[in-house]
């Protein structure tokens, strides 16, 4: 319970970095929510894109996968969760990357900004946290006793020579009486 509680906690928290991400500098100064997911695929634009068509809908489907999945205790949701929120910020990178020729990183403020970071972090968080987590426990044991091992076959018999018997069902009880019929007279 305690691992599954550890890792519930890892894994909000990485989520919660992964939507906060988007709203952050994530290169130049340039919020997350400023690139469109279609960027990510054909190449990074001026364009500004809406917030319903930003990098933020992967990253907020992730979230809402991440709460089902701790809902759930599902480890294989969290992970999933934290394989879409780097698998989007390394795509992001490399897109910028080749817009750019190289990613920075400034003491000035321009380059990458920490809102990749907050990305990256979540996504590992995510992971960490599906890592961490017990999952669901499928059977419930219960304590039985030892039962010792079949004792030894004697020496001389084989498989083959034994027969397993059954006990056969209890017969009804017969009534005698004038009530009963004898079946139809054969003389």
């Amino acid at each position: 319970m305690i691992r599954n509680v550890a890792g519930s906690v890892l894994a909000l928290a990485g989520a919660t970095a992964a939507v906060w991400s988007p709203f952050r500098a994530w290169y130049d100064g340039r919020h997350g929510r400023d690139y469109a997911i279609g960027d990510l695929f054909t190449g990074i634009t001026d364009v500004k894109a809406d917030i319903a068509g930003s990098i933020l809908l992967p990253l907020a489907f992730a979230a809402l996968v991440t709460v089902v999945g701790v809902v759930l205790r599902s480890r294989l949701l969290v992970a999933f969760a934290g394989i879409v929120v780097l698998g989007f910020t390394i795509l992001w990178m490399v897109r910028v990357g080749e817009a750019e020729g190289s990613l920075t990183i400034d003491a000035d403020g321009t380059g990458l900004g920490d809102g990749l970071a907050f990305a990256f972090g979540g996504g590992v968080l995510l992971l960490i946290g599906a890592l961490v987590m017990s999952g669901r426990s499928r059977t419930h044991r219960v304590d039985r006793p030892h039962r010792p091992p079949h004792p030894p076959e004697p020496a001389g018999t084989e498989a083959t020579d034994r027969t397993l018997t059954y006990p056969s069902p209890p017969e009804p009880p017969v009534e005698d009486g004038p009530e009963r019929s004898q079946g139809p007279d054969r003389t």
